[in-house]
């Protein structure tokens, strides 16, 4: 990696030439590198520490005079909950799955010794655009080598001493490998986002990483596909005939497990069937981890008749805004399901609420019936749709995929958790032997079009 200065033009030309060495080079180098990406930051893990220590320092001051959000901060911090560990754990489980290049996906035989296959392939240069997170500059680092992309990263101010500190380490890793150092660029300067956004010609794709704002400026400002997400509003639907253990658990998890986080459940739905039996006990465990419900009427009147003790300030009056709003803290939107004649009618409801306030990242239901599960999960329009599990399962380390570049909400190339697979695309390539187009066709010859053994 190499911190850099340079021009738009110039960073992304380095980028090009790096992404296609990086597509010859074999498994085996860029495991290699890998490995060294892991060695070196496992060695400077307590300067990197510090540096990051400064970061929070400062960060915090900011949060005391309200110029920076707690959740920010919370995603600043390298050193809460082993998160630095799981940066490096993530490092090798990338080394150690699968290589995502060629990978031969369909093989056809065109006519007797010409040969179609459509094989995995890199997808170029990637331009990363994050806030807060350090730790990207390592997760990105990892997928982009070992899918063969070039990567050029621009974090936010809030976390420089921290990016300074790794791309260095990362910069030294790779300079004794097969992997070029230019593969994976730093930008220091706010200044050249723009113009990268303009190169149109040279990079392939835009991922960012951070708020709403991010990423409509992005989407806004390029020409470049761009793959991501802005807010992560999650919502859960308990039913009417919710397991009540299973509900406690999921929903509090979703809710309380890292609330800074787009997994996070944001919104709670309650089938009006339940809103005197399973959804009380809901709202204690809930209270009792210090999360704040806004309930409209009739949720709200359900916990004033059921429960006896109430915290001070942890149930208000909900507004139609809370049902758009990604808290990103121990906050909970609560909305009543009218009760139907029929199951499928509530699920419906349920259904196009979601479908219209959701950001189509992760939605989950509560439900002891198959039947009801698959109609959600069929009906909602989400990168993931999950039955009787937490929102907070939505992480490429939870799906296996080692790490993750960002989550994906767009419906074409890759959705959802972004891993290897999802920086590749793929090319197809034809094999033959003088074959000539024009020997096909009406009175020439004739296509076999025989499906191959992929091996």
């Amino acid at each position: 990696m190499s911190l850099t200065e340079s021009s738009a033009v110039d960073i992304a030309g380095t980028a090009s030439l790096a992404s296609r060495r990086l597509a010859t080079l074999s498994e085996a180098d860029r495991n290699a590198a890998l490995s060294a990406l892991h060695d070196a930051l496992l060695k400077t893990k307590y300067s990197i520490l510090e540096a990051n220590s400064r970061d929070v320092e400062i960060a915090s001051r900011a949060v005391e005079s309200g110029e920076l959000s707690h959740s920010v901060l919370k995603r600043l911090d390298l050193s809460r909950a082993g998160k630095y560990d799981d940066m490096l754990k993530g490092i090798l489980s990338v080394r150690d799955l699968r290589d995502p290049i060629g990978n031969v996906t369909l093989k056809t035989l065109l006519d007797e010794g010409l040969v179609l296959e459509r094989v995995s392939c890199p997808i170029g240069v990637l331009l990363i655009i994050f806030e807060a997170r350090p730790e990207v500059i390592a997760n990105i680092a990892a997928l982009a080598i070992k899918s063969g992309n070039a990567a050029i990263l621009k974090g936010g101010k809030e976390s420089t001493e921290t990016f300074v500190a790794i791309s260095q380490v990362i910069s030294d890793a790779i300079a004794g490998t097969q992997v070029p150092k230019s593969s994976v660029q730093l930008v220091k300067t706010r200044d050249v986002v723009s113009s990268l956004l303009a190169q149109d010609s040279l990079i392939d794709l835009v991922i960012p990483r951070g708020s709403n704002d991010l990423v409509r400026f992005v989407k806004d400002n390029t020409k470049i596909p761009v793959l991501g997400h802005a807010d992560g509003i999650c919502s859960a639907y308990l039913h009417s005939d919710a397991d009540p253990g299973i509900a406690v658990k999921v929903i509090v998890d979703s809710k309380t497990d890292y609330p800074a986080a787009c997994n996070s459940l944001e919104t709670l739905l309650v089938h009006h069937d339940v809103l005197a039996t399973v959804f009380p006990k809901v709202a204690e465990a809930l209270f009792a981890r210090g999360v704040s419900l806004r309930c409209d009427s009739p949720s709200k009147a359900a916990l004033l008749r059921t429960l006896s003790t109430i915290p001070a300030d942890l149930l208000q009056d909900a507004v139609d805004s809370d049902y758009h709003t990604e808290f990103l803290e121990l906050t909970l939107a609560v909305k009543t399901i009218p009760s139907t004649s029929t199951a499928g009618a509530s699920v419906d409801t349920a259904i196009a609420h979601i479908n219209a306030h959701s950001s189509k990242h992760t939605d989950i239901i509560l439900t002891s019936s198959k039947e009801i599960a698959d109609i959600f999960m069929k009906g909602v329009d989400s990168a993931g749709v999950f039955w009787n599990a937490s929102t907070r399962f939505a992480d490429g380390m939870r799906y296996g995929f080692g790490t993750e570049v960002g989550i994906s909400t767009n419906k074409i190339h890759t959705r959802g958790p972004v891993g290897l697979d999802g920086l590749t695309i793929y090319k197809y390539l034809v094999r033959g032997s003088g074959h000539r187009a024009s020997d096909y066709g009406e009175g020439g010859k004739s296509w076999r079009h025989e499906s191959l053994p992929i091996v």
